[in-house]
């Protein structure tokens, strides 16, 4: 059904610099001569880009871009690809690069970056991402509460594993699979605001979703889940993320019980992608030094494909019948990952005089 898992190494190749014919643009100066910050209402934190940042392919920066006129540049040679700011609304758009170590750097980077005042500001991770077929259909938008690493632990191979073993990947510091007795977290899992969750869920589980005659079609492939039946929702649902690019019935198992390990049944997986615990844990890092809010992180992901194959397909060969192609759904969740995200981003920004110092859900 839908052309999986390797839509991520083809974006890979083709991951935007940050090239623009825009002007390049400097910190404000005062009338004493020294910079002034410029106050951040927003920011947008995407992950890749396909070619340009707008005119071509999109990826998941350039509706932003050319929708939200980012149209001020920032040359940001220290981290993945320039940034983008529109100076009337206070929103700042990025691109982090793919992977945790990519986030993590980049918002860190930005975090440090003394062109910008970041104090105030809310964090909108919006991407695309891979849905568990039993929770909800391609084009999908999932509000998480929950980050969970899908790569810190220890593992063994799968045909190496003790017979009475569920699993070979599990925590730091244990014996085996899901002990009773948790180890410390020690960036395994990520708590959000769980009001500000609520809130943004609330505010967009009635916007309009775009939806694709062939996804309709192909939807009947996936039979056996009725959930994956349905037409695209907004839900509540979280996260797993893990720089290997997993697939399959028995990983699909496992994010589902690791996710439930680690937040001692709380959360519930729903998306897999690359990204989100390096940037929670930059933010975390930069509230605690008084640069941004970790309580104003929110993340939303959209169903580009599934993380399991269709009945009847093995996980290897969806694996190399998507090999070189994008995802079927990709299109489509891009899009609604946009309608879902602006609808947030443009109530903060035009209530910024309440939201500035109080959060949208404290009425």
């Amino acid at each position: 059904m839908i052309k999986t898992i390797l839509c991520c190494i083809t974006a890979t190749l083709l991951l935007v610099t940050g090239c623009s014919n825009h002007d390049q643009t400097k910190p404000a100066a005062s009338s004493e001569g020294a910079t002034t910050a410029i106050e951040v209402k927003v920011v947008v934190v995407t992950m890749f880009e396909l070619g340009d940042v707008s005119g071509d392919e999109a990826g998941e920066f350039q509706r932003w871009k050319e929708r939200h006129k980012l149209d001020q540049r920032f040359p940001f040679p220290q981290s993945h690809a320039d940034l983008y700011f529109n100076p009337e609304s206070g929103v700042l758009g990025m691109i982090t690069g793919m992977g945790t170590n990519r986030s993590s750097s980049a918002i860190m980077a930005l975090g440090l970056d003394p062109r910008f005042d970041l104090t105030k500001a809310y964090w909108l991770v919006t991407g695309i991402s891979g849905f568990d077929p039993n929770d909800a259909p391609i084009g999908s938008a999932a509000w998480a509460e929950w980050l969970v690493d899908g790569d810190l632990g220890h593992a063994i191979d799968a045909r190496e594993i003790p017979e009475d073993w569920e699993t070979g990947f599990f925590p730091l510091f244990t014996a085996g699979p899901y002990p009773e007795k948790r180890p410390p977290n020690q960036g395994e899992v990520f708590q959000l605001n769980g009001k500000l969750t609520d809130w943004a869920y609330q505010l967009t589980k009635d916007v309009e979703l775009s939806d694709d005659d062939f996804i309709i079609e192909q939807r009947k492939n996936y039979d056996i889940y009725p959930n994956a039946q349905k037409k695209p929702i907004v839900m509540k649902g979280d996260h797993m993320a893990a720089m290997t690019f997993w697939h399959g019935e028995k990983f699909n198992r496992w994010a589902n019980n690791y996710v439930d390990y680690w937040t001692e049944g709380k959360g519930q997986f729903v998306s897999s992608a690359m990204e989100d615990t390096g940037t929670a844990q930059s933010l975390f890092y930069l509230d605690r030094s008084g640069k941004a809010d970790y309580q104003r992180l929110m993340v939303v992901r959209t169903a580009s494909n599934f993380t399991v194959p269709e009945p009847g397909m093995t996980a290897a060969e969806n694996l190399l019948n998507s090999e070189g192609h994008t995802y079927a759904g990709m299109e489509l969740a891009l899009e609604n990952a946009w309608r879902i995200g602006s609808k947030v981003v443009d109530t903060l920004t035009s209530n910024w005089s309440v939201y500035r110092n109080n959060m949208p859900y404290e009425g």
